[in-house]
This record gives structure tokens, C-alpha cells and sequence, in this order.
């Protein structure tokens, strides 16, 4: 890769961004990050952009709203310092759970934020495992989608069992699933959930035959972890012999981790677009993503095409 590539991390996700760069052998760009007294975001950039392609790492988790500011400062600062190209990498988007209206007088949160993103100065995304794919269409850039599915399902099938089905713990997560149910060659089943209110759910039925199989759980993040253990014990009040759990993101809001802990899943698989240090069970396994987003990056660097890396 040539010299006018620089990926600068935000303070969100800097290991991520540190094992990113690892893998792509170039060192990460200097940039001092502070608050002022009031609360207010400071950026600048310690070495010059001009000219350069860059990338700005930050994934908009908690604190969403400080890491979102944080990150839209880091695109404007870059913008006014002529960079040539400015492309936000977020592992995580925060606030894409709100991306449609349930009730009359609700916002499109993910809509909104993907027009502060472009309103900034970024000139393109790119980001993993959206809560829902139509947000795919609240970007008016240059925006591409990576899948964790291919580290994820790597590391699961090293494990050797059998008798495995992949569970969608609601109708909204069977495109993923069934997905990792091609990659692993297993069947796949599908929870009917009702959500009563935000943060709750409840299951309603299960479709699908799980009796003395390995089930599977695949979802795109476990916030609260109320879908996560409900779909457990739906799997094994129908007879399933063990529960895993893979989800894209470890969100894991509140009481979850205390939540999974109480229940008979014998392991949950998150990747790291979310820092989860000092705050994981002895069940949570992280998987690293640093390479499929060093693989985009460099693909996108070089106006190579990112199938290959879609495909995985």
C-alpha cells in the first residue's frame, strides 16, 4: 500500500484499529482526541492529510452520542485539512435499530444518522452487519457492507459438532441465518416473536424440529440479551441438546451478560466491533474482525472489487 493511505482511530474502538493496522503493516495516523472543560469534542490532526486517502475507525457505541460527535468531528476536521478522500469505517453503527416507524410520531434514527455522517464531509462507509438492510439505502455515498459471518463461521466449525440447526430468533434475523446455516450445512428454524414494547420480547412460537440437536443461535447483536435467552430456552424447552450463540455484536446492555449467565447456553461468539474488556463472561468468546476490515480497506484503497470479501 502507498503512502497516501492513513487509517486514524477514534476512542471508541482503538484496539481494533491498532490490530487493523497490524495486519495491514502500516501504523496508525496521529491525532489528539480531548474534551474540553464544558464536555465539548476536541480534534486535530498531528501530521498532514492533504491529498491523502483516509480512514477514520470508530465504531458509534455507548457512549453513542460522544462517539457519534467524536466521529463527525474527525470527518470535518479532515475535510477542512484537504483530504482527499475521507471513508468512516464503523464496525458498529449505533442507532440502527431505529430504522423504521412503528408509531406515528417516531424518528428514523439510522436515516438521521446516516445524513449527519454525509452532512460532515465523509465521502464514503463502511460498515459490518447492519441491524436491517434497508439501511443500506440511507446512504447517498459511497457506502460497502461487510458480512462477520466468515470469521465467525470459521471458528465454529473447527469445533467439529454435529447434529446442528442455526436458529433465527425472530423473522427479521432468517436471512442471516439461513446464510450461516448454507456456509455450516445444517438446517435452519425460525422463532415467532412479539416485542411488546422497546428492550422486550417475547416468543411466541418455534418453527422448526430442534429435539437432540446443537442449537444454534444467530442474531445480529445481543443488546439487553431478553431476545438471546428467550430463544434459548425456546430451543431447549423444544429439546435441544446444547445452545450456542453467534452474534455479530456484543452490545450487551444492563443485566444481559448476568441474564446469559443464568441460563444453560454453552457459549456466545461475538466479533470485537464493540471493546468489550471488563465486561465479559466466561461464555462470551470474541472473534477479531481486524482482518476482514484490513481486506476492505486495502480493496477499496486500490479500487479493487470487495466480492471476494463479501462472499466469505
Amino acid at each position: 500500500m502507498n503512502n497516501e493511505f492513513v487509517l486514524f482511530s477514534g476512542s471508541s474502538n482503538r484496539q481494533l484499529a491498532e490490530e487493523i493496522a497490524l495486519y495491514l503493516k502500516v501504523k496508525l495516523g496521529k491525532v489528539e482526541l480531548h474534551k474540553f472543560a464544558d464536555g465539548e469534542t476536541y480534534v486535530n490532526y498531528d501530521e498532514t492529510v492533504r491529498g491523502k486517502d483516509i480512514y477514520i475507525l470508530q465504531s458509534t457505541c455507548f457512549p453513542q452520542n460522544d462517539n457519534l460527535m467524536e466521529l463527525l468531528i474527525m470527518i470535518d476536521a479532515a475535510k477542512r485539512a484537504a483530504a482527499q478522500r475521507i471513508t468512516c469505517v464503523i464496525p458498529y453503527y449505533g442507532y440502527g435499530k431505529q430504522d423504521r416507524k412503528t408509531n406515528d410520531r417516531e424518528p428514523i434514527t439510522a436515516k438521521l444518522v446516516a445524513n449527519l455522517i454525509q452532512a460532515a464531509g465523509a465521502d464514503a462507509v463502511l460498515t459490518m452487519d447492519l441491524h436491517a438492510d434497508q439501511i443500506q439505502g440511507f446512504f447517498d455515498i459511497l457506502a460497502d457492507f461487510l458480512y462477520a459471518s466468515g470469521p465467525m463461521t470459521k471458528y465454529f466449525a473447527q469445533k467439529g459438532l454435529k447434529d446442528l440447526i442455526m436458529i433465527a430468533p425472530d423473522v427479521g434475523s432468517t436471512k442471516r441465518a439461513r446464510k450461516y446455516a448454507k456456509i455450516l450445512g445444517t438446517e435452519l428454524a425460525i422463532i415467532d416473536k412479539r416485542r411488546p414494547r422497546p428492550n422486550q420480547s417475547e416468543v411466541v412460537n418455534l418453527i422448526g424440529e430442534v429435539a437432540g440437536k446443537t442449537a444454534v443461535i444467530v442474531d445480529d447483536e445481543i443488546n439487553t440479551g431478553g431476545t438471546t435467552v428467550n430463544a434459548a430456552q425456546a430451543a431447549i424447552k423444544n429439546g435441544a441438546k446444547e445452545v450456542y450463540v453467534m452474534a455479530s455484536h456484543g452490545v450487551f446492555a444492563g443485566d444481559a451478560l448476568k441474564r446469559i449467565d443464568k441460563i444453560p447456553i454453552k457459549e456466545v461468539i461475538v466479533t470485537n466491533s464493540i471493546p468489550l474488556a471488563g465486561k465479559l463472561s466466561k461464555k462470551v468468546k470474541v472473534i477479531s474482525v481486524a482482518q476482514l476490515f484490513g481486506d476492505a480497506i486495502r480493496c477499496m484503497h486500490e479500487n479493487k472489487s470487495l466480492s471476494q470479501i463479501l462472499k466469505s
